[in-house]
């Protein structure tokens, strides 16, 4: 019986020649991953272990990207407590301010993800590197101390369900309608601890930042990993950016599934997930009359520099609906600087958005966009749980960034097609 790519990369890292669902193995870790408000606490847990040396300082990444700059004394203090760790522990690649932004985006974008690899980060959208056909699960933080000292970790093989996809992308259907579409039928615990395996035409085809969008909605699904197989839209982007020597597994032909689902995507329309739930989803046009107080293009699901491109083409030469906020936050600065050689920060301004430094910003709840009581926000992230992004009795809509866009325009939730 052959493996999938999950399996492979997992029985590598083990030592192993083989792996199977359900066993619990040890791997080595490639890249143990934090940020401001994960780091603390498995600094806290490093110390617990009585180790006095993380495992490598180039395999410990430390970027503050959720309250930065520092939205008040507590997250200063997160933010202290993790560049004095960085300082003592020799930690070659932290990011804080100008060179700072989201992490999970910062990653891949500087060469430190490579197919083939195990990285493990104090956040549950480290499933995002997938993308790259490297096996990245998010855990808690006292897990993440223990990597931090040991470089290893131990893991129980989740069994994988491939989500095959055919046929045609209609107009303004991207990655992140496919995610939602795929969410939406399956629920969100309807891959609890399996890793999805995206494959098919329609995938290879892809983007890499539309294929970075739906492995990092991988959790939402409950997933434990997601997982694209390399190809050469793949490797362009990694040599493009990493030095690294890395190993390409692909799944064999003999691989054992728990399921494969098919999914057509003909008649898929640009999708949005409305409260409370990822899984809440429908076509644009299906959403009726819903007015809008706030956009927010950005986050670590659609905060890439194409994002910005297809918000810009939208906006260009207009101006936002009368009361609605537009926040648009670059994931990076090279995006950023990127965004403004374009022109496209232009565009933003001129159409009335407010521009973020590169961070997480209102996706969490936890500043540059809070909604109050009673408002209703759409928005570009992955999450829509109640309170997720301000007032328990706030909205959030997850749609792709150019329904965003042209909602921005319009004031109500809507599609390009509307304008």
């Amino acid at each position: 019986m052959g493996m999938t790519i999950t399996e492979k990369i997992l029985a590598r890292h083990a030592g192993m020649e083989t792996v199977s669902p359900g066993e619990i193995i040890e791997v080595a870790v490639d890249c143990a991953f934090a940020h401001d408000v994960t780091a603390t606490l498995a600094i806290d847990s490093f110390r617990k272990t009585g180790a006095h040396n993380i495992f490598d300082d180039e395999k410990v990444l430390l970027v503050a990207d959720h309250f930065v700059p520092n939205k008040d004394i507590k997250s200063a203090q997160q933010v202290k407590t993790m560049r004095n760790f960085a300082r003592e522990q020799g930690v070659k690649y932290y990011f804080e301010g100008g060179e700072a932004g989201i992490g999970h985006v910062i990653l891949p974008e500087k060469g430190f993800v490579v197919p083939g690899q195990v990285i493990i980060g104090a956040d549950s959208h480290t499933c995002t590197y997938g993308a790259l056909g490297a096996f990245s699960t998010g855990v808690g933080s006292t897990d993440l101390g223990a990597v931090m000292a040991t470089g290893e970790i131990w893991l129980k093989v989740p069994s994988s369900i491939r989500f095959e996809y055919h046929g045609t992308l209609g107009p303004w259907v991207q990655g992140k309608d496919l995610i939602l579409y795929t969410i939406g039928r399956i629920g969100v615990d309807g891959a609890l601890y399996n890793a999805m395996e995206f494959a098919g035409p329609v995938i290879r085809a892809l983007p890499m930042y539309q294929r970075f969008t739906m492995t990092n909605m991988a959790i939402e699904a409950g997933a434990k990993n997601g997982i694209i197989e390399p190809d050469e839209i793949t490797l362009a982007y990694v040599r493009e950016r990493s030095l690294q020597e890395f190993t390409v597994e692909v799944s064999d032909p003999d691989a054992h599934y728990e399921k494969v689902i098919t999914i057509e995507v003909d008649e898929i329309q640009p999708q949005v997930a409305v409260p409370h739930s990822p899984a809440n989803v429908c076509p644009v046009a299906d959403v009726g009359h819903v007015e809008i107080d706030q956009v927010f293009i950005g986050s670590c699901t659609n905060g890439w520099l194409e994002d910005l491109r297809n918000a810009a083409s939208i906006l260009r030469g207009r101006s936002t609906a009368r009361g609605v906020r537009l926040i648009v936050i670059p994931a990076s600065p090279w995006i950023y600087k990127q965004a403004i050689r374009e022109g496209l920060i232009e565009i933003f301004l001129n159409a009335g958005a407010v521009i973020g430094p590169p961070c997480c910003g209102p996706c969490l709840g936890g500043h540059m966009g809070i909604l109050a009581e009673g408002e209703r926000a759409v928005s570009t992230t992955n999450r829509n749980f109640v309170g997720r992004m301000g007032h328990p009795q706030s909205e959030v809509y997850l749609t792709n960034p150019v329904v965003a866009a042209a909602t921005a325009l319009l004031g109500k939730i809507g599609g390009p097609d509307e304008l």
